[in-house]
């Protein structure tokens, strides 16, 4: 969609990328300039700068009740990578990583990077997608190796209860599993206070967490994450990283310090902006006859059934192409999206209505 959006010369309405609309805060663009002033070009250490390291498990620990020691922690070019050294040091040939549905497309992809199996769980829709443990419990044995939990979701926005959490954690364990948690949006928790999985299980050694300052801070384009967990991973993860990237851009990396430890003001506004958008989308949405929308708690996603016919790229395509508004295809996040797509809120309130207006029209129009 976002290529096909990208060839059109025409008024479109861009709400099918997950990049937040805001620019990097300043104090953290002033101590990455710093820092390349100052000769901090080279190498840092393959696990990241110590004081960065320590800065994360600080943060883990303050603002989502994780409690790590700064040698638990390895920082990556991203998120992302973040993700795939966790598969890479845990799943075998063969063996099988589980994860609920709707689900990021690329937990299949790095499954199979990693040799492993994917084994998507769908999420029932009746219920908008909301964590079901035991169905997931269900999909969990003796050949699972990795179980992944997205909270708050992409592409729902929908946030995990702890004892949905727990139960998984706990049939995770007894087969000998770890747990991801990918946790790059839960700074942008709106229904409740963030709270890791690894603090709400009751075995936090089998959980392996991952976040970013891509979202919270708007540093997509700065590549720097985090995976964090047992030692025996968390040194098996910087043997591979050494191997592939060595370690994140030294500038980067002192942008992320910065980030972490200065002013949190400007992350403040924009946790405040898309609180706002949220809410505009779940009221807006109750507002349109042919539209359901469960509600997102968290990110920057809402996930729209909407009474159009055709399949998710279908739809969407037909949106963009006579509508102008752009929206990504729903089954790119598993079967149980099918004829569903999802809306990025990461956009001002003016698009957002303007959005919204075609997409009602376009219901409209079809009936």
């Amino acid at each position: 969609m976002f290529d096909i959006a990208e060839e059109m010369d025409e008024d479109l309405v861009r709400l099918e990328v997950g990049i937040p609309d805001f620019d990097t805060p300043a104090h953290v663009v002033d101590a990455a300039c710093t820092a390349a002033q100052d000769g901090h070009t080279s190498y840092t250490t393959n696990a990241g700068n110590p004081e960065l390291r320590d800065a994360i498990a600080d943060h883990m620990a303050s603002d989502y009740d994780v409690r790590v020691t700064p040698d638990e922690v390895i920082v990556t070019a991203g998120g992302m990578e973040a993700l795939h050294l966790a598969a890479l040091c845990t799943v075998s040939p063969g063996e099988e990583v589980v994860f609920p549905t709707p689900g990021f497309p690329n937990y299949w992809v790095q499954t199979r990077m990693a040799d492993g199996v994917p084994h998507p769980v769908p999420m029932p829709a009746e219920s908008g997608f909301t964590l079901d443990a035991d169905r997931l419990v269900d999909a969990i044995g003796p050949d699972t190796a990795l179980v992944i939990l997205c909270s708050p979701n992409n592409p729902t926005g929908r946030t995990y209860d702890a004892d949905e959490v727990r139960a998984v954690v706990d049939a995770a364990a007894d087969n000998d599993a770890y747990v991801v948690a990918d946790e790059v949006y839960l700074g942008l928790s709106y229904d409740r206070a963030p709270e890791g999985v690894a603090a709400m299980a009751g075995h936090p050694e089998n959980v392996l967490t991952v976040n970013s300052c891509s979202k919270r801070y708007a540093m997509t384009g700065w590549r720097v994450g985090w995976l964090a967990g047992t030692t025996d991973i968390v040194d098996q993860a910087t043997k591979i990283h050494e191997s592939t990237t060595s370690c994140a851009s030294s500038v980067s990396q002192h942008a992320a310090l910065a980030a972490l430890t200065g002013p949190q003001d400007a992350a403040e506004e924009m946790y405040d902006a898309f609180h706002t958008r949220r809410d505009y989308v779940v009221e807006r949405a109750a507002t349109i006859d042919g539209l359901t929308c469960p509600r997102p708690e968290g990110a920057f996603y809402a996930f729209l059934d909407l009474d159009l016919p055709g399949t998710s790229l279908e739809i969407a395509e037909h949106l963009l192409r006579e509508y102008g508004v752009v929206l990504a295809p729903g089954d790119g996040f598993g079967e149980v999206g099918s004829g569903w797509v999802r809306l990025s809120f990461a956009n001002s309130l003016d698009r957002l209505e303007e959005g919204f207006d075609r997409i009602e029209r376009a219901i409209d129009d079809a009936r």
